[in-house]
């Protein structure tokens, strides 16, 4: 079997695991996530570095709707030049700087019917094991995507001696190996082929149609957001600014 098809089976193995065994909390998640909204709440996303990717997969994205707030720090996932400006140094330390999520967190007015998903396939790094920490001290419940397999078999980073599961309130395991990367390749020191992205996309999307399905089980439709690719189609342009204008409205308390 070539590289690519070994690939594509070790996903697909990976997707199955989380099919069997993490749909009771997909749906605990999805249940507190839908409470929340229903109630007027906010529902923030945090990753920092790659994980990023998996916030702005929840919002703002086809399909979406306001609910969800991807809150993203540019400095610690901006790096897509790798060196020089910008590059991955400066982020990859960011992530290990101890009181930098609570400077993130300072800059918002929470509700009391907010939560938190926080991505992290580690779930080590100081910036997540506090932003769980700054959350929970507001006491917004805590979602955490984590590989546990890569979280059980790597030491704290924190000087508390906390990890991202210790301070979550539902855990979702992406079921990713340590190292994240899947497949191995004769002659090369490392692994490649990372894994966490398309499982981590499997859980928001399942997150999200779960929580789209329960609000309207309350009566409540989501606003949501259509392809913009379609041009010429007004009845899509009408509902990209019902979409602009219902997220507004739902971010009234963050800056008051």
């Amino acid at each position: 079997m070539n590289a690519a098809a070994s690939y594509f089976e070790r996903t697909i193995e990976l997707l199955a695991q989380l099919r069997l065994l993490e749909m009771a909390p997909i749906l605990q998640a999805a249940e507190l996530c839908a409470s929340r909204i229903a109630a007027g709440g906010l529902v923030f996303l945090f990753g920092n570095g790659h994980s990023r990717m998996m916030c702005e997969e929840m919002t703002p994205r086809q399909g979406c709707f306001p609910g969800f707030v991807a809150l993203v720090e540019l400095a610690l996932s901006n790096h897509a030049d790798i060196v020089g400006a910008n590059g991955l140094r400066p982020p990859l330390y960011l992530e290990k700087y101890e009181g930098y999520a609570e400077e993130i967190l300072r800059s918002f007015h929470f509700g009391p019917n907010d939560a938190f998903i926080i991505i992290s396939t580690s779930g080590i790094r100081p910036v997540v094991v506090e932003m769980a920490a700054g959350a929970r001290e507001r006491h917004l419940p805590v979602i955490a995507i984590v590989s546990r397999q890569h979280s059980d078999r790597s030491p704290a980073a924190h000087s508390s001696g906390k990890k991202l599961i210790d301070l979550a309130d539902i855990v979702i395991d992406n079921h990713c190996p340590p190292g994240d990367c899947v497949l191995g390749i004769e002659g090369l020191d490392w692994n490649t082929g990372p894994a966490s992205t398309v499982t981590g996309a499997m859980i928001i999307n399942m997150l999200r149609c779960e929580v789209a399905e329960r609000l309207m089980a309350r009566g409540l439709k989501p606003v949501l957001l259509p392809s913009h690719q379609l041009v010429g189609n007004a009845s899509a342009s009408e509902q990209l600014e019902r979409f602009y204008e219902a997220y507004r409205k739902s971010l009234r308390h963050l800056y008051e």
